[in-house]
């Protein structure tokens, strides 16, 4: 009987959480990029959200069993669950294309999109970075995921104008594109909030 048990390696949790955040933009950029078999690319998405899911899980469970943690338990609870958050809207952002039967992607959500994987990526390092202990380098990550979050708040705001400005579009579709923009959004958003859990982390321990 093992007296104390094995130490949980959160990081290693969070690697693959927002390993599979890049999977499901880059799943998201390919979509826009090549609009076919939507409902296919759609249960591909909702696969890698579905296994992050457990990781967010895995990570709430270990939170309640693990007596001493390398950061404060509330920014571990806290980094797990806006990463979490940012999966699902992905997942929501495909969801509705599928429910909407989107017959072809809008340019500005092409952009979008390409700005999130972006975004998902310097996460990606920025939490790579943290497990190292690499603060300063955690620091300019979150700097590059906040500018990126302007760049799609003002792709966002450009978006909408022209979606309303523009005759051709019938109003079902305008509203079906309203949401699907404004869950682009929200995700960028959820990303600005990691990156400011992780500025935070940054502050207590560098």
């Amino acid at each position: 009987m093992r007296l104390f048990p094995k130490e949980t390696d959160f990081f290693e949790i969070f690697d693959k959480t927002s390993e599979n955040l890049t999977r499901a933009a880059q799943q998201l950029v390919d979509l826009m990029e090549n609009f076919v078999n939507v409902e296919a690319r759609a249960k591909e998405i909702h696969e890698i959200e579905q296994d992050s899911d457990m990781l967010t899980h895995d990570i709430m469970k270990k939170l309640n069993k693990t007596f001493v943690t390398p950061i404060d338990r509330e920014d571990l609870y806290a980094l797990a669950s806006r990463l979490d958050d940012c999966i699902d809207l992905i997942w929501a952002v495909v969801d509705r294309i599928a429910v909407f039967k989107i017959k072809e992607p809008l340019r500005e959500a092409v952009v979008m999109s390409k700005d999130l994987l972006l975004t998902a990526e310097v996460m990606h390092k920025a939490i790579s970075e943290l497990r190292q202990k690499n603060y300063a380098h955690v620091q300019e990550h979150c700097i590059e995921i906040n500018r990126l979050e302007n760049r799609i708040d003002r792709s966002f705001r450009d978006a909408l104008g022209r979606l309303f400005e523009e005759k051709q579009h019938d109003p079902i579709l305008v509203i079906k594109w309203k949401e699907i923009y404004e869950h682009l959004e929200d995700c960028s958003d959820r990303c600005e909030d990691v990156a400011n859990v992780l500025e935070a982390i940054v502050l207590k321990y560098a």
